[in-house]
C-alpha cells in the first residue's frame, strides 16, 4: 500500500494528542505530501505489519517514508523536519541521543489519554483533508 510519495503516518485514532498533531501536519504540510492512517483502522494494521511492526503498536507515532520506518521521536522529528514554519527547528532535537528523546516521548505517551483525553472513536477527517487519508 503505497501513498502520494511513500510520506504515510500512523496514529492513535483515540488519542485527542495524536489528532491533535495530525491536524498540526495538515495544516503545515503544504506540498500535501502526508497520508494518514489510523493505527487502529484495517490500513494501519496493514501497514504495521507490512513494516515489520505489531499489529498492536498502538504507542507509538509511526512515519513510514520510503522503506524507512521512523517511530517514536525520530517519528516526529522527522516529520516536523518536511513541514512549514517554525516546527522545522524542531528537527534540531535529532542531535540528542535517541534513549533520552525515546524516555521523553514515552512519558508522554505513556499519560497522553490522562493529560489530553481519548475519543470513543477514531476521528473523522473533514471534507477538504478526506483524500489524505488511507481506508
Amino acid at each position: 500500500m503505497k501513498a502520494n510519495g511513500d510520506h504515510i503516518i500512523l496514529f492513535d485514532g483515540v488519542c485527542n494528542l495524536c489528532n491533535g498533531a495530525v491536524q498540526y501536519v495538515i495544516r503545515r504540510d503544504e506540498k500535501g505530501m502526508f497520508r494518514f492512517a489510523s493505527l487502529q483502522s484495517e490500513a494501519g494494521k496493514d501497514l504495521l505489519v507490512k513494516s515489520g511492526l505489531p499489529q498492536d503498536h498502538l504507542k507509538s507515532f509511526v512515519y513510514i517514508h520510503g522503506d524507512r520506518i521512523y517511530t517514536r521521536s525520530t517519528a516526529a522529528l522527522k516529520v516536523a523536519k518536511e513541514l512549514t514554519g517554525p516546527v522545522q527547528l524542531l528537527y534540531g532535537f535529532i542531535i540528542i541521543p535517541i534513549f533520552i528523546r525515546d524516555f521523553v516521548y514515552d512519558l508522554i505517551a505513556r499519560n497522553r489519554h490522562r493529560l489530553f483525553g481519548r475519543k470513543d472513536a477514531c476521528m473523522l477527517p473533514s471534507p477538504e483533508s478526506k483524500q489524505r487519508f488511507i481506508g
